[in-house]
């Protein structure tokens, strides 16, 4: 049989039987005087062996091994093995469908997929075409994939969400674009910022935070200068708070 025959009779192509010559799972067959490979009955059968073991799920080292009998693993230990990976598939598929049926059933955001509690946060807040608040809700979904957040954090925030107060504060924020550090708006907002704050937002937010070495001063990079500074001065004020309590 020429490659194109023993391909066609396996079901698969020829680059594929090709391939396998490549890398030395098939041995070269004879060549006639023409130089066409010639395919025998027991090249079939080795190449038959090796589409049914590659459907089953093995890699082609593990196909390797399987045909290489004794100098290999048993074919039972590897079809066992390929089970159970095929169980811990199962569930991990599990676990990402269940996942998703939660985000579908959440508000949609542009900022999504986020966990259905920080959507449900997102979904309350104020429309605005804000820059400072596009920018906050994508920083709240980085914590959300950081772990940094959590519901009863997003529950706590919700009632702040409605608060017309917010969208003013993002009005006076989004207005300092392109201000240095030292303007004389940056403290006086910074201040009822962190005023706005409420003790059980603070007493919601995880002690540990983002576990990445130089987060807070990444967060503050992606500000211009003077709303870097507004929230660098929020972030003083609430850490101080947050040891006021704990004394």
């Amino acid at each position: 049989m020429r490659i194109g025959e023993i391909a066609a009779l396996i079901g698969l192509t020829p680059r594929a039987v090709r391939h396998y010559h490549r890398i030395g799972l098939l041995a070269e067959p004879a060549r006639r005087p023409n130089g066409y490979r010639s395919y025998s009955v027991r090249d079939a059968v080795l190449l038959a062996r090796i589409r049914r073991l590659t459907e089953l799920g093995l890699g082609l080292d593990e196909v390797r091994k399987v045909l290489a009998g004794d100098a290999g693993r048993p074919l039972g230990d590897v079809l066992r093995e390929l089970d159970a990976d095929l169980a811990r598939q199962e569930r991990e598929i599990g676990e990402r469908r269940l996942r998703l049926a939660q985000l579908m059933e959440a508000p949609l955001t542009g900022v999504g997929p986020v966990s259905p509690a920080l959507a449900e946060l997102l979904a309350a807040g104020p429309v605005t075409d804000s820059p400072t608040a596009a920018r906050d809700r994508e920083h709240l979904a980085l914590l959300d994939t950081a772990g940094g957040g959590g519901s009863e954090v997003y529950g706590v925030l919700r009632k702040l969400a409605g608060d017309p107060a917010v969208l003013a504060l993002y009005e006076e924020l989004d207005a300092l674009d392109g201000a240095p550090p030292d303007d004389p708006r940056v403290a006086p907002l910074a201040a009822r910022m962190a005023a706005l704050v409420p003790d059980e937002v603070l007493a919601a937010v995880p002690a540990e935070g983002p576990a990445v070495t130089g987060f807070g001063a990444a967060l503050l990079a992606d500000y211009p200068p003077a709303q870097a500074e507004v929230v660098r001065r929020v972030m003083v004020a609430l850490t101080e708070r947050m040891r006021g309590r704990a004394r």
